[in-house]
Formats: C-alpha cells, sequence, structure tokens
C-alpha cells in the first residue's frame, strides 16, 4: 500500500510538473491576484469529463463534490477552494491550444510505431460555427494533434498548417477528397514534413479523375489486387482493392509531388439478401497492395473511433463554447479524456460504461487519469 502511494505521489508530480512547464498561464500572474493554480483547474476539468460533465458548471459541481478526494488522492491544495464555473470559461479561452494539446500527448508518452497511417479529418462543432481538423492514428487511438477552422472548405488552406505541428514524417498520411491539392500533396512530401500520401480522388478534380476512372474502367492489364471480407451485426462487406504502381499513361502525373501510383476500391455490403455497392478512387505515393489496402481501410477509423467516440460517448456536440480558444481546448480535452477511457484496463466493457464506472468509482477515475493499470 505504501509503495503504490509512493508511485502515485509520484505521477502526480510528474502532471503537475509538464502541466507547470509546458503550459503558459494565460492569466494575469504577475499582478498577484490569482487564486487558483493552473495544473490544478486542468485536473479537474479533465476529471469532470471523463466522469460524464460537459460544460464549465460541471466541472464546478465535480471540485465540489470530490474536493476531499482531490485533496486527498491527487494532492491538490485548493487554498481557495473550488474555481467557480466562470473562471473555468476564462481560463479555456485564453489557453493556447498547442501548449496544452503538447502538455497533454507528452503525459501518456505512447510509443511511435515506424509506420503509421496518420488520418486527418474535419469535424463540425456546429454550434461553435467552427470545423475541427484533427490528425488521427487508429492503430492506438491518439490524437497527435488539431487545428480549427470556419468552413469546411477552409480545412483546404489548414490541414498545411496542421502537418506543420505534428510529427508524421516517415508515415502515411491519409484524407478524403477535399484534401486531394496539388499543395496539400506537396506539403506533404515536403523535406520538412517527409510523409508518404493517400488521398481520396472525386470529381473536384475533374481531369484526373475522369483518367483515373477510364484507366480502370477500360484497361486490359491486370492491376495488382487483394481483397478482404468483414462479416458482423447481420452484414457482410467484401472489399476488393486495385494499384497501379505504372503511371506512365496519366498526363498529369507531373503535377502531383510524390505520385507513383493510383488505386481503387470496390466495396459491396450484403444484408438481408441484398447488397449494396461502391467504387472510390485514390492517389498515392505507395506501391505496395497491402499496404495501400490497410491505408483506405485504417482512414475510416477517424470516423468510427474518434468522432463516432467524441458525438456518442462524450456528446460534444452539446458542448456550445464560442468564444477565443475555448472550443478547440475544449475538443482536446474531451479527445484526451477519450483516449484516457479508451486505454483504461478495465475488461470487456464498454468505453461509456468505463465512464459510468469511474464517474461511481474514485479509483476508477484514479487509474484513467495517472494511466495505471
Amino acid at each position: 500500500m505504501k509503495k503504490e502511494k509512493n508511485q502515485r505521489k509520484i505521477k502526480v508530480e510528474t502532471l503537475k510538473r509538464k502541466i507547470e512547464t509546458k503550459v503558459k498561464d494565460p492569466r494575469r500572474t504577475k499582478h498577484g491576484n490569482i487564486r487558483h493554480k493552473l495544473w490544478e483547474m486542468l485536473v479537474i476539468g479533465l476529471c469532470s469529463i471523463i466522469c460524464m460533465g460537459e460544460d464549465y458548471d460541471d466541472m464546478e459541481e465535480f471540485g465540489k463534490k470530490r474536493e476531499k478526494w482531490l485533496k486527498e488522492e491527487l494532492g491538490l491544495e485548493l487554498k481557495n477552494g473550488i474555481p467557480s464555473g466562470d473562471t473555468f470559461r476564462r481560463l479555456f479561452e485564453r489557453l493556447k491550444p498547442k501548449e496544452f494539446r503538447t502538455c497533454l500527448e507528452e503525459s501518456i508518452g505512447y510509443m511511435r510505431s515506424p509506420r503509421e497511417v496518420v488520418s486527418i479529418d474535419g469535424k463540425a462543432k456546429k454550434d461553435a460555427g467552427i470545423h475541427i481538423i484533427s490528425a488521427f492514428v487508429g492503430e492506438h487511438q491518439i490524437t497527435l494533434g488539431e487545428i480549427k477552422s470556419d468552413t469546411k472548405r477552409g480545412e483546404i488552406k489548414e490541414i498545411p498548417k496542421l502537418l506543420e505541428i505534428i510529427d508524421v514524417s516517415g508515415h502515411i498520411v491519409t484524407i478524403d477528397s477535399i484534401g486531394c491539392q496539388k499543395e496539400i500533396v506537396a506539403k506533404i512530401c515536403s523535406r520538412e514534413v517527409g510523409a508518404d500520401y493517400c488521398i481520396g480522388l472525386k470529381k473536384n478534380q475533374k481531369n484526373l479523375y475522369k483518367a483515373v476512372e477510364a484507366h480502370f474502367t477500360q484497361g486490359v492489364r491486370v492491376f495488382e489486387k487483394e481483397s478482404t471480407a468483414e462479416y458482423g451485426h447481420g452484414r457482410m462487406e467484401v472489399r476488393n482493392y486495385y494499384l497501379e504502381t505504372d503511371i506512365s499513361w496519366l498526363e498529369q502525373r507531373e503535377e502531383w509531388a510524390g505520385l507513383t501510383s493510383v488505386g481503387m476500391v470496390k466495396s459491396c455490403v450484403f444484408r438481408n439478401g441484398k447488397s449494396t455497392c461502391a467504387t472510390r478512387y485514390y492517389i498515392a505515393s505507395l506501391t505496395d497492395i497491402e499496404e495501400f489496402a490497410y491505408t483506405v481501410r485504417e482512414h475510416w477509423a477517424i470516423e468510427n473511433k474518434l468522432h463516432w467516440g467524441l458525438d456518442v460517448i462524450l456528446r460534444e456536440d452539446s458542448d456550445i463554447a464560442k468564444k477565443d480558444n475555448a472550443p478547440l481546448n475544449l475538443n482536446i480535452l474531451d479527445k484526451f479524456a477519450l483516449e484516457l477511457i479508451t486505454h483504461a484496463d478495465m475488461g470487456k466493457i464498454t468505453r461509456k460504461r468505463k465512464r459510468y464506472r469511474a464517474a461511481l468509482d474514485p479509483d476508477a477515475l484514479l487509474s484513467m487519469i495517472l494511466c495505471r493499470e
């Protein structure tokens, strides 16, 4: 028991040190009127989100109900009591998102795989009137970074900025068709980013799309092919992947940096004796059919694991924060809470049930926030 308490104390001190060194307090600290410590407020906010809290007032309520626990188990001093909901709001409006993300990412300290698929996609926060563009590694269910855009179309200008603040060197970046832009492809292949890519191709690139579609539907050569089949929930989905690495016929090949192949995926879903089929096309800097097939499948992890989790488990759409940095900071906090919930070892229960258990059992919450099994 004593050894466990010592280990807990070390982890709490480590978390405190990372927050204090990585995140600059945006408040007027030099004027001597700061009543609540930055790291204590962020810990309370994180705990509240994990325990089914949804807004600033919930953070205040959680702090009041668990004040004794916060002091005894996490070593929070709380000399001036629990901050009000308005105090939490002002902090998250002013906090710098990049510093906040870096601090939380380092507190997990996960080991990167040699070659990861990094999915980039935007998600609207309708009530806040913005889009959050995230870079997500489905293999580890970890978010590498995010940036905001005022509109869906604005993602085109913001994606290159996101690539500048995350590390994707040697990995594969995958984006849907909105990212099929020459500037974005050039940025991915640039010396400072140094990644490969696999990007959806639709009719927003009309001539390129027509050429690739015609090649796959009218060509005579046998392309490299890979097939997969998935079963579950009363349905079967069969996917056939095709990759063409000889692109000497493609007139636009020199216009797209790093382009070495084009791909096609045909998918058919069978349910109740009926089938629905679809065909999608891609441009890529990949040459291996298995890697191409894996990359295409992994891209959907950002929808199925991250965005679905934010909507259904954390109910992010109910968040109405609009001012300054608050929408992006709360999105970062939500995603970090989701990562802790996902990786918590609580047996074979859903993430929603893990969250409920943390709300009921302080020990379960403690194991989550300290990344302790």
